[in-house]
C-alpha cells in the first residue's frame, strides 16, 4: 500500500523528479536519480509510487489541479471577457515561467506519440479550452468577440499561440520575461493580423 500522497516527502520527492525529467528526459532518467535529488533512500520512492511511470502520471494529476485553481481564480477576478482572457493568459505564463522544470516536461511529454500520462493530459487540454470557450461566449455577448466565429477553431488557435510561446521561451533557454508577452498575445487574437477593410477573395 502507498503511503499519503499529501505528505511534504511525497512532494519533495515529486518535485525533484521533474527537475530530474526535465534536465535529463523521462526516458533517460532513473529512480536512483530522483532518489538522490530527493535526499532519500531509493527504496523511500516506492512508498509513494509505483514506478517511474507513476510519478509522471501524478505529476500531471497533481499541477493539473493546482495550475488550473489559479487559472479559474485570475478569470474570476475580472468582469470583461477582455481582461478575462488577459488574466488567463498571464496566469498560464506565470505559473510556466514561476516553474521553468514543469514547463519543460509538460513541453515535451505532451508531443510524444506515445503518452504515459494521456489521462490527464487531455483534461488538462479540455479544462483550459472550456474556460478559452466560456470567455469567448462571454466577449460575444458583451459585442467585444464576432459571433460569426467557429469555437473550435478559437479554442485551438488560443491554446496553441500560448503553448508555441512557452515552447520558443524554452528553446531560447528562458532568457527573457516570458509573462511579458502576455498582451501582444491577447492583441494579436482580438485584433488578428490584418485590417479591417481587408477581406480573404475567394
Amino acid at each position: 500500500m502507498l503511503m499519503k500522497r499529501n505528505s511534504e516527502k511525497y512532494h519533495t520527492i515529486l518535485e525533484a523528479a521533474i527537475k530530474v525529467f526535465a534536465e535529463q528526459g523521462f526516458h533517460q532518467s532513473t529512480v536512483a536519480q530522483i532518489a538522490k535529488e530527493a535526499g532519500v533512500a531509493d527504496g523511500t520512492i516506492y512508498l509513494y509510487f509505483k514506478n517511474k511511470d507513476d510519478i509522471l502520471v501524478q505529476f500531471y494529476d497533481y499541477k493539473t489541479k493546482q495550475v488550473f485553481k489559479k487559472f479559474r481564480d485570475a478569470v474570476n477576478k475580472a468582469d470583461t471577457a477582455i481582461t478575462k482572457l488577459q488574466n488567463l493568459i498571464r496566469a498560464h505564463l506565470e505559473a510556466f515561467q514561476k516553474e521553468p522544470y514543469m514547463a519543460m516536461v509538460y513541453q515535451v511529454e505532451t508531443r510524444q506519440q506515445r503518452r504515459l500520462a494521456e489521462q490527464p493530459i487531455k483534461e488538462m487540454s479540455q479544462m483550459y479550452r472550456d474556460i478559452i470557450a466560456e470567455v469567448v461566449e462571454q466577449g460575444q455577448e458583451e459585442g467585444t468577440i464576432r459571433r460569426n466565429l467557429y469555437m473550435g477553431m478559437v479554442k485551438r488557435l488560443i491554446n496553441g499561440a500560448v503553448d508555441e510561446v512557452i515552447n520558443a521561451w524554452i528553446h531560447t533557454g528562458r532568457a527573457y520575461d516570458l509573462v511579458s508577452m502576455t498582451d501582444s498575445l491577447v492583441e494579436l487574437f482580438i485584433n488578428g493580423i490584418g485590417s479591417a477593410q481587408i477581406r480573404p477573395q475567394h
